[in-house]
């Protein structure tokens, strides 16, 4: 096994987290990763009604009991701070706040004595997320699927590493033992794995996007504000989105401008049609490493055992 400073922390068998996606990493996903012997993190979305949440929650913190951590947005909690509560009431391991700054919600958190772990896309943001109280430090790159920043995932992880005393865990791109074999070499606790996890069997993804992901590589995705823009959400422009490429995309990319009434009313009708050459689907460039469906507990095993042959043969190349 692979030991880490966040093996030891949160009692793991695999240094390996699943990234909070929304609405992918829902309780079953979270269960299947924790049991699996990494930390499965539930992601709670500010625009899912509140029953449906308060389901995934009970769900996620059921019997039998595992570790679970949990994912909030953090600018969205201004207009859903109700996810905060439920978030604090359900008692997971952590709470990981990601794209704001965490400071105003910092104390609630580590008074009710849950850890407070900060995804940041920078060395500023990490900096912050520390002197905030940050205990672990997500360093996500921008070859993530979903909203991200600019900054590719090795400068970033190096970056932050530097600037802060706390764990780190690397995000973006991270999809095979590969991956993490080198996150972890170049000094990450962990890593944060997102697009992988939307081949399990358990992440709320549709037979139309999967197929979609399983035929796309890491030339397929594009970084955009179009399906933000189109869907009248409030994402700040620090935080474009990972997608695959689609008509869509292709047709609005750098002209969001044009958006107009005609355009929503397609992308709204395509999304509930799944109709995914116009609709979005969230990927990272990680996409092509893998497209087999199978359990999460598969993919976390593959991951890990792969990264732990690989660093046991780069050690063996050196002598005390």
């Amino acid at each position: 096994m692979i030991s880490t400073t966040l093996t030891e922390r949160w009692s793991l068998r695999h240094p390996l987290v699943n990234a909070p996606m929304t609405p992918a990493a829902g309780a079953r996903l979270a269960r299947a990763v924790s049991a699996a012997g990494g930390m499965g993190v539930l992601g709670l979305d500010w625009r899912e009604d509140r029953a449906s949440v308060e389901r995934e929650i009970a769900a996620v913190a059921g019997s039998p009991a595992i570790p679970f951590g949990m994912g909030l947005v953090t600018w969205a909690l201004d207009e859903a701070p109700h996810l905060l509560d439920l978030a604090i009431e359900a008692r997971p391991r952590f709470v990981c706040l990601s794209f704001g700054d965490p400071a105003p919600h910092a104390g609630r958190l580590i008074a009710s004595g849950i850890e407070l772990v900060a995804q940041v896309q920078d060395r500023a943001g990490a900096v912050a997320a520390v002197r905030a109280g940050a205990s672990v430090v997500v360093a996500q790159g921008t070859e993530a699927g979903g909203h991200t920043g600019r900054v590719g995932t090795l400068t970033l992880l190096q970056t932050v590493l530097d600037a802060v005393d706390v764990p780190v865990i690397a995000a973006g791109g991270i999809g095979s033992g590969r991956g993490a074999a080198a996150a972890i070499a170049a000094g990450a606790a962990g890593v944060w794995v997102g697009t992988a996890f939307l081949f399990a069997h358990e992440a709320r993804v549709t037979q139309g996007a999967r197929a979609k992901l399983a035929a796309a590589n890491e030339g397929d995705t594009v970084l955009t504000h179009v399906f933000d823009r189109v869907q009248g959400l409030r994402w700040p422009e620090a935080f474009p989105a990972r997608a695959l490429k689609n008509r869509f995309s292709e047709r609005y990319q750098g002209r969001e401008q044009e958006i107009d009434d005609r355009a929503r009313a397609a992308f709204q009708h395509a999304k509930a049609a799944e109709d995914y050459d116009v609709a979005n689907v969230y990927a990272g460039e990680a996409v092509g490493l893998g497209a087999q469906a199978r359990p999460a507990a598969e993919i976390v095993r593959a991951i890990s055992e792969r990264a732990e042959k690989l660093l046991r043969a780069v050690g063996s190349h050196f002598q005390a």
